[in-house]
């Protein structure tokens, strides 16, 4: 800590900078105070953080306690201030203290802590898209964090007596063996990985660690069958316990080159790959050991030594510190209510029968089983095409076997050098392992694909196809996507903002240089073509294809501008990408993969006499044209792609219409109107933009010129609280030349430039024609094990078992079950009192009055109090009040077979049917 002095030389320079004249004023008598209350100075200095950080901070502060309702602000001070150096310090690039440290300053938790950000983010322009990258990529250490340190302690019970025999040295404690092995391990773990959010990577060399300590630990500590495996390899002759002097790598690669018996247990009873964990152990595990030279004591690394290398690590980082998970330290603990509300199956009331609850799964053993699932799909496909490929491809005018082996290996090699770039170089051949099993999936989905288009054609040459370049790679994309979001979790419910190394999608487009919009080709096609695929998985790749259609297919290089350019001069100008006609037909069609990357990208710019563009039928049905016209078909993909955005589009802008503007029914055929013709005939405006922010832009335009009174502010607060929204959209969007700002700068300067013609057309007697609303169909995407709905009730549907873990704000929580909100219900077994059955019974009766009541008390949502990136004197706040939450009732009936596995549970839901909505 610095003596006060500098402080005060700093103070003064501070005074001399602000002098009234400008120039150089002589010091003062007496040195001026500091900046801010005397607790916000001594919180400063124990962060030692910079003037220009806290100066900003106060400021921040300030502001914050000016606003109206800032009586929690006032009661939170040291919190408050905390989250406004946080702040100011990633602003600025100044972080001179932990994120831990901060987090003990200020004497809160951190899931505490980022509940409060978010609070003190209300105006949308506190923190900025920046600090919400960094928020977000310490949300997803701390989940995998978490995770692993609750998965490690179970397994340390399972693994050690919890009073072992008094022949074993009282320095080789349990609590002196568990703090070696998680320290050794996060050592490992940020030695290792550069991408610290991989849960199975980390878990894998968890796995490593605990082999390594094992086998160093006396079997007189060990239960079975982990105490077998240590005698098996010490009766083989491998040391157990190092001996001081030895050459560590030379000990090393002796245990490791024999002694497998250990972590073969530990991969059997964690339902993990046996090969993939060998790979990280050899790969990555062995040469960290090598690399950091461990001093050993009583058989163990020495901690003192191994914690003071964490320690370096830790402090360069300025985020967690996980050495707290061992004290179970208050700043590191999850929820407690979302804790205490952890499902569980229901007791059964027979006390005679043996109680076997089923627990829910944990994220570790949830992503392991997801894991061996997809292994267990790909155990009968080849890293080759297979004989019937091979049939496919011999059929071929020409021969497309070398060029798709060649581009197999050639983009093995791209994507391992990518893989170890984002993840660490020394998991290059983890990389290679997930790239070969994406290969496996490649043939296969494609041998499926070609089977259909023979049954579907009656023809087996596809030379066309199985030569073109961009419809292989998409394929191999979609297949490597799959296998990297299986390894990756809940890689498609993160809030976009995520670190520059995450492995989520579109890092695929980006390794194979790959557009989004050619890619989007294929998701379709290959979720029909493999029929293995879990339900999250086509989840996720619907939820790729939907953040294509947003926002990634409309990049500037994008093909997609090319098609609509050359779209328009097919027939002229007055050609549209999808004529509107089309709008309210059904979206069911019969293409393939094959006719979307085959179809024509560039029609004849010929024009042939005949009827008018405006005539012609929809073109995903065969053209009915005139003999004499012959008129150019159209670009099939195009047309897809349009149908498919409108409805995205119309979907988006119900969800967001009925939470705002209920009370107006009206308005939404002439919003979806304006929205409709800017996507149609402005779609420039949509380029490096988002979807949702010309969705935005278009319901405030048309409440404008319809003297209804909504506000920007009120809109932002609607949306940020929809489903898969990212912040950005509405605090980030291209202006002009790379400069970016606020919607309400967009809709001011770009927007309403561009269509206030337009938009002033619907406050006249003449108002344009209204556009068809778009048919409504189910997904394309049917699951096996979907939430069918009952017939005796509106609101009650049977759904299959879902996973307990939900992410809220970021963080991985047991999904939330009260007495209001769920019954649980035990099929086969004795059930007790008959209330519930009553209940259910009420609630189907009773489900058009709990509809009817719903409606009744929605209203708009509360506006923002203010919007400081609002142009002045525009968009001021209103009074409205705030939303009340939806009345919902939701059950599961939880089917328990006679061996009591749990089979079913069943969600009862009485709010609004929104199974025709983006639920994603």
């Amino acid at each position: 800590m610095p003596p006060k002095i500098p402080r005060r030389a700093g103070a003064a320079a501070r005074s001399q900078r602000t002098s009234p004249d400008g120039g150089s004023a002589p010091p003062p008598a007496a040195p001026r105070l500091e900046i801010g209350e005397a607790e916000f100075v001594a919180l400063c200095d124990a962060l030692k953080v910079s003037d220009g950080v806290r100066e900003k901070a106060w400021k921040t502060y300030e502001s914050l306690s000016a606003v109206d309702g800032a009586l929690a602000y006032n009661k939170k001070k040291k919190e408050t201030w905390g989250v406004c150096i946080f702040i100011v310090a990633i602003d600025l690039d100044e972080m001179t203290f932990t994120f831990t440290e901060l987090l003990k300053s200020i004497n809160t938790s951190i899931c505490t802590f980022f509940q409060f950000l978010k609070e003190v983010d209300v105006n949308m322009d506190t923190v900025s898209t920046k600090v919400d990258s960094t928020v977000s990529r310490l949300k997803k250490k701390y989940d995998v964090l978490l995770a692993l340190y609750h998965k490690f302690e179970r397994t340390c019970g399972l693994i050690y007596l919890e009073q072992p025999s008094s022949e074993i040295s009282a320095e080789l404690s349990s609590v002196l063996v568990l703090k070696n092995y998680w320290i050794t391990f996060l050592l490992a773990k940020g030695k290792v990985l550069q991408v610290e959010d991989d849960l199975v990577i980390s878990f894998q060399l968890l796995l490593c660690v605990l082999d390594y300590f094992i086998k160093l630990s006396p079997p007189a500590m060990l239960k079975e069958p982990y105490k077998s495996a240590v005698t098996a390899v010490t009766v083989n002759g491998s040391a157990r316990t190092p001996r001081r002097g030895q050459n560590r790598s030379t000990r090393t690669s002796k245990q490791t080159d024999t002694d497998t018996k250990v972590i073969e247990v530990l991969c059997k009873e964690h339902d993990c790959n046996l090969d993939e964990v060998k790979n990280v152990y050899f790969t990555s595990f062995i040469p960290f050991l090598n690399s950091i030279g461990i001093i050993t004591s009583n058989g163990l690394p020495e901690v003192e030594v191994i914690s003071k290398q964490y320690d370096e690590l830790y402090l360069n980082n300025k985020d967690i510190d996980a050495r707290l998970f061992l004290d179970h330290d208050e700043t590191l603990q999850p929820d407690v209510i979302a804790c205490s509300q952890l499902e569980r199956t229901p007791i059964k009331n027979n006390p005679d029968e043996e109680i076997n609850l089923i627990l829910p799964q944990t994220p570790v053993r949830a992503a392991m089983n997801n894991i061996q699932q997809l292994i267990m799909i790909l155990n009968s496909a080849t890293d080759k095409p297979s004989d019937t490929l091979m049939v496919y491809f011999n059929n071929c005018t020409v021969n497309p076997k070398d060029s798709i082996l060649r581009r197999v290996e050639s983009l093995g090699h791209i994507f391992k050098k990518k893989f170890a770039e984002a993840v660490g170089q020394g998991c290059a051949e983890i990389g290679s392992q997930r790239y070969k099993l994406g290969v496996r999936l490649y043939y296969r989905v494609m041998e499926s694909m070609l089977k259909s288009e023979e049954e579907r054609l009656s023809v087996q040459n596809f030379s066309k196809l199985l030569n073109d370049n961009i419809f292989h790679t998409s394929l191999l994309a979609c297949a490597v996507e799959v296998v990297m979001a299986t390894y990756g979790g809940n890689a498609s419910q993160s809030d976009g903002t995520s670190a520059e190394t995450d492995l989520s999608f579109p890092w695929i487009l980006n390794v194979f240089d790959l557009k989004a919009f050619d890619f989007y080709k294929v998701i379709e096609s290959f979720i029909k073509a493999e029929p293995s695929l879990t339900r999250e998985m086509i989840k996720h790749l619907e939820r790729c294809e939907h953040r294509i259609m947003e926002s990634l297919a409309w990049q500037s290089g994008s093909p997609l501008f090319d098609r609509i350019r050359q779209s328009k001069e097919r027939e002229g100008q007055s050609d549209q990408p999808e004529p509107t006609s089309t709008l309210n037909l059904s979206l069911q069609h019969n293409h393939t993969a094959a006719d979307l990357y085959l179809s024509p990208v560039r029609s004849p710019k010929k024009k042939a006499s005949g009827p008018s563009p405006s005539a012609t039928s929809t073109p995903d049905a065969q053209p009915s044209v005139n003999p004499q016209t012959q008129k150019p078909q159209k670009s099939t993909s195009l047309s897809l792609f349009y149908k498919k955005v409108y409805l995205l589009a119309y979907l988006r802008l119900r969800t967001l219409f009925f939470r705002l503007l209920s009370e107006h029914p009206d308005l939404e055929p002439l919003i979806w109107t304006l929205f409709q013709h800017t996507l149609q005939n402005e779609y420039e405006l949509m380029r490096d933009r988002h979807l949702d922010q010309i969705m935005m832009c278009s319901m405030y335009g048309i409440c404008k010129v319809k003297n209804v009174d909504l506000r920007f502010k009120t809109i932002v607060s609607a949306y940020k609280e929809l489903p898969n929204t990212n912040q950005e959209t509405f605090k980030r969007v291209l202006i002009r030349d790379e400069q970016y700002d606020s919607i309400i700068v967009f809709y001011n300067l770009v927007f309403m430039q561009k269509l206030k013609t337009n938009i002033l057309q619907y406050a006249s007697n003449r108002p344009p024609t209204l556009s068809p609303i778009p048919h409504m169909p189910r997904s394309p995407y049917q699951f096996s094990n979907s939430p069918r709905r009952v017939p005796a009730g509106n609101n009650i549907y049977i759904s299959p078992l879902k996973s307990p873990y939900k992410f809220s704000d970021g963080f991985q929580s047991p999904t939330k079950m009260t007495p209001r909100s769920r019954i649980l219900v035990s099929i086969g077994e004795s059930f007790g009192a008959s209330e519930k059955f009553q209940k259910i019974n009420q609630m189907v009766g009773n489900s058009d009055g709990q509809l009817k009541r719903s409606a009744e008390v929605s209203a708009a949502p509360k506006p923002l109090k203010r919007l400081r990136f609002d142009i002045e004197g525009q968009d001021e706040a209103d009074g409205s009040k705030h939303l009340p939450q939806e009345s919902k009732f939701q059950q599961k009936l939880a089917e328990m077979t006679s061996t009591r596995t749990r089979m079913q549970k069943q969600k009862l839901n009485d709010g609004n049917d929104t199974s025709a909505s983006e639920a994603k």
